[in-house]
């Protein structure tokens, strides 16, 4: 069976989609079945994996019922890594399920049917701390967070813990904390060195030893529709990704 990693963070910047596309990829490469699950009514996962969605076969549309989520599933052009993609329609979804029940659990009914044929189902979350966002953390086994190394880094963070905890104590007490990923790092300043050590006194374990540096590469691929790992396999980038996906690999392993 499958598990399932939101992508989290109510910040925005601090390279959600960039972890979420990429991360995915570089696990796909390494020989699991991946799903990547767009619940940013933005589409810049979606487009970031150079896909598209119509009327038909976005994720809003699976959650609305009114198309079988097999049917949402694309190709992308990274072997064993399929796509749920999202467009600017999904922000409605919000509006329409605020007065139904079990609202929640939408996302959840769709991806508990497709967990055996994946090894890892990563869903990238909005930049807020919104019914979709619920919608994820209740269908999610653990949240994965990424903070970007700045002077704010630790911002918000406490409020998307107190949210978890409260998602823990009402629709989903297994939700585990997948890891914290330091971010957009520039090494060469003291002040992305002090985020880095102030994150992990407060996290401690929680945070993956692998950290993303700043690169150009990275910041190039999206507008070409690649993940890093295929706009340019050697660079700082793609290594670093493909190392966190070894990371996560080795963390799960240990787990069962």
């Amino acid at each position: 069976m499958g598990k399932i990693i939101a992508i989290a963070n109510q910040k925005g910047g601090v390279g959600k989609t960039t972890t979420a596309v990429n991360l995915a990829a570089c696990l796909a490469e390494e020989g699991k079945k991946v799903l990547m699950v767009d619940l940013d009514p933005q589409g810049n996962t979606t487009s970031g994996l150079g896909a598209r969605v119509n009327d038909r076969n976005s994720v809003y549309d699976a959650m609305m019922g009114r198309t079988a989520v097999k049917d949402c599933i694309q190709d992308t052009e990274v072997k064993k890594l399929k796509l749920i993609g999202s467009d600017i329609r999904l922000a409605g979804a919000e509006v329409e399920l605020v007065s139904v029940d079990e609202r929640e659990f939408y996302l959840k009914k769709l991806l508990t049917a497709e967990k055996d044929s994946f090894d890892f189902i990563l869903v990238d979350c909005p930049p807020s701390l919104s019914l979709l966002t619920l919608n994820a953390m209740a269908a999610a086994d653990s949240v994965l967070i990424p903070i970007q190394c700045e002077y704010y880094a630790l911002e918000g963070v406490s409020s998307l813990m107190n949210t978890i905890s409260r998602v823990r104590k009402t629709i989903n007490p297994h939700l585990d904390i997948e890891g914290i990923l330091l971010t957009m790092l520039d090494g060469r300043t003291n002040l992305g060195l002090q985020v880095v050590d102030q994150v992990k006194k407060h996290f401690k374990k929680s945070v993956f030893a692998t950290m993303i540096p700043r690169n150009v590469r990275l910041g190039e691929a999206p507008s070409h529709g690649e993940p890093i790992n295929v706009y340019d396999p050697k660079s700082s980038g793609s290594v670093a990704y493909h190392a966190l996906a070894k990371e996560v690999m080795a963390r799960n392993r240990k787990k069962k």
